[in-house]
């Protein structure tokens, strides 16, 4: 008679499986859990410990350590000395081996999840079974998804649980255990820091330390201020991944996930003050990152108004005395070198991961789509402003000259409204002021009314299949149109 072992966290679908696998002439034998839910449901099965012969022991932490589960399921079944030995010891042979790990992810998933809790939840048996049948997969049946118990099933009632297939679920079994482990890995090697609430108050929320590399966030050195919240770590994020743009200094002012102001200059004063002057009414409360070191001078700039946080490479002794005087203003002292780490943005059930964007374009890649070609003031305009529309949410478009934003339309569901919010964000509009889309235009409304507002030249990617309604639109108010074959999406 087959033999199989069935130990299960997940017990979706189990009952059903098992008792398919009665029918079909399969002897079982369970532990714990899984094998009270067996016998809830009146399926015939056995203890381990009558294959071991062998209680269990340390709180059950020693169940299926022994060599007549693991002599049975690793049996080389083409080698008679195997086999013999098998014999020999009274082992009997195990055909399959039904697991899934004890819930470590979710149970550390808990903000208030204690170590003593997570060390618990490592699975020890379970991984060292699935490895041992997945290794021996020409003899032995490996199944770690519940998803898989019908096929299994179908192919026990028409003999084809062949190797192929077998092979398949080793591989699964593999990753499977991979990601468990590297779960250990990553909450154990991880500092986190419980954060007085989430985005809002009723929402807990932690922040965790997966680095200490000091050109991160998670690596800076907190000078001064109470905890960072959970917003100010994203907003902070999002400032700092501007401010790294720029050779020259810079000096960047973010308000939910937004930039509100980007200057640039020959000094980071004169980029700070560029910032601020860009919207000095969205900037208070707000994140401001700088590229090069405070000194006290711009510290006295800095203390005017209320910053959430403020971050540069370094701050002299005499700029700490001067902003310290505000108890609880957050000053982050962060290296300026990139961070080569992905993306990552959690979602249901998983995780999306993707390269940064760091698409690089020059003038020379790019294409003057229309009759009137841009002057030199508006080409330094749209290379500046196409460097901050990437880090606006979409549906982004920004007015900007050479060396500051103007305007900033973020995050509208269509790109006219977007225009609109930027327009009426600029303090003025004169012939070296840019419009920039991260998208192209669908349709010729956004030239449109960007020419009613006096905008004469515009820095868009282009392709979309009515790109000649813009391009037409544009040549009828003398608007220079450049298209750069790239866009910058940012949800």
């Amino acid at each position: 008679m087959k033999k199989a072992i069935l130990s299960v966290s997940d017990k979706t679908g189990l009952v059903d499986f098992a008792q398919q696998l009665v029918e079909q002439g399969y002897e079982l034998y369970s532990t714990g859990g899984t094998m009270k839910a067996l016998e809830t449901a009146q399926t015939p099965v056995k203890s381990v410990s009558e294959l071991t012969q062998f209680d269990e022991i340390l709180d059950g932490r020693v169940k299926t350590l022994h060599p007549a589960v693991h002599g049975g399921i690793l049996a080389d079944r083409d080698k008679a000395e195997h086999l013999d030995q098998l014999k020999a010891q009274h082992i009997d042979l195990i055909d399959m081996v039904v697991v899934n790990l004890y819930p470590f992810k979710e149970t550390v998933a808990n903000p208030n999840v204690t170590e003593e809790d997570a060390i618990e939840n490592i699975d020890i048996g379970g991984p060292t079974m699935l490895r041992a049948a997945a290794k021996n997969f020409k003899h032995v049946t490996t199944v770690v998804d519940p998803a898989d118990y019908d096929e299994v099933i179908d192919r026990v009632k028409n003999d084809a649980l062949d190797e192929n297939f077998r092979k398949s679920l080793m591989v699964k079994v593999f990753g499977h255990t991979q990601d468990y482990d590297q779960a250990i890995v990553q909450f154990f090697n991880e500092s986190k820091e419980t954060l007085r609430y989430g985005e809002n108050p009723q929402q807990s929320a932690y922040f965790v330390r997966e680095s200490n590399a000091p050109h991160t966030l998670a690596g800076a050195k907190q000078l001064h201020g109470k905890q960072l919240s959970f917003n100010n770590i994203k907003d902070a994020d999002s400032a700092l991944a501007l401010v790294k743009q720029y050779d020259g200094p810079a000096a960047v002012a973010v308000k939910h996930m937004n930039p509100c102001g980007v200057g640039i200059g020959d000094t980071i004063e004169e980029a700070y003050g560029r910032a601020y002057e860009a919207d000095s009414q969205s900037i208070f409360g707000g994140i401001v990152a700088l590229n090069r070191p405070v000194d006290e001078a711009l510290a006295t700039e800095l203390h005017k108004i209320f910053l959430e946080v403020v971050i540069a490479p370094s701050f002299t002794d005499a700029a700490l005395e001067v902003l310290e005087q505000k108890k609880n203003i957050r000053l982050l002292e962060i290296k300026m070198d990139q961070d080569e780490s992905p993306d990552m943005v959690s979602v249901s059930g998983g995780y999306l991961v993707q390269e940064k964007d760091r698409k690089q374009v020059s003038r020379e890649d790019m294409t003057v789509a229309t009759e009137t070609a841009p002057t030199e003031a508006q080409w330094e305009a749209m290379l500046f402003g196409w460097s901050v529309v990437r880090a606006v949410k979409s549906n982004a478009v920004i007015l900007t000259n050479e060396h500051q934003t103007l305007g900033v339309g973020a995050g509208q569901s269509n790109r006219v409204g977007s225009a609109r919010i930027a327009i009426e964000r600029a303090d003025h509009i004169d012939d070296n002021v840019v419009m920039v889309s991260d998208g192209f235009f669908p349709m010729d409304d956004t030239v449109e009314l960007a020419a009613q507002h006096g905008i004469k030249a515009i820095i868009q990617p282009g392709g979309s299949k009515k790109d000649q309604d813009s391009i037409d639109m544009a040549n009828k108010h003398g608007i220079a149109m450049v298209m750069t074959g790239v866009r910058h999406f940012k949800h």
